[in-house]
């Protein structure tokens, strides 16, 4: 019975790498990417992948805080319908309020943690290409074979006498 080894780190990478070309190719082909690409406003992020990426995570992670600020307006508004307009006023700015103050929080976390993923990527792929590029053997340095050689020499000399 053969042994079948594990398979190799390097193929398991390639297929990943055609994987996630498939990947991106697919969606650089669609039609609403291309057209947003060609507008100014993709032009200048494609200019700039830093604030792309910023722009990328904030809008993520805004996403939740948005949600419930919008709740909470679409309730007071029905409680402004029963008459309470004075309430409604005073949570929508207390809410607006906080809301501002989450956002730019988000903001500078989002700048933080493109920050951290740029340079993760920049060290790991570094390391990568390091790890795993082909290296040629070192070729051997002359003198040291020279000092080996009358070494040896001095030890037969030895043996002789």
């Amino acid at each position: 019975m053969a042994k079948e080894g594990p398979p190799s780190v390097s193929r398991d990478l390639q297929e990943l790498q055609r994987k996630l070309c498939l990947l991106l190719e697919s969606f650089q082909n669609n039609s609403k990417v291309v057209a947003f690409m060609k507008s100014s406003v993709g032009q200048y992020l494609d200019r700039h992948p830093f604030l792309a990426l910023s722009m990328l995570m904030f809008v993520t992670m805004s996403a939740i805080p948005v949600g419930f600020f919008l709740l909470i307006v679409v309730f007071t508004s029905l409680g402004a319908l029963m008459g309470a307009l004075l309430l409604e006023g005073l949570v929508i700015s207390v809410c607006g309020l906080s809301l501002l103050c989450i956002l730019c929080g988000l903001g500078f976390v989002s700048l933080a943690m493109s920050g951290i993923a740029m340079v993760s990527y920049v060290v790991v792929s570094g390391l990568m290409s390091y790890w795993f590029s082909p290296r040629p053997l070192a070729p051997q340095n002359a003198n040291v074979d020279c000092q080996l050689a009358v070494k040896s020499a001095d030890f037969e000399g030895l043996d002789q006498e």
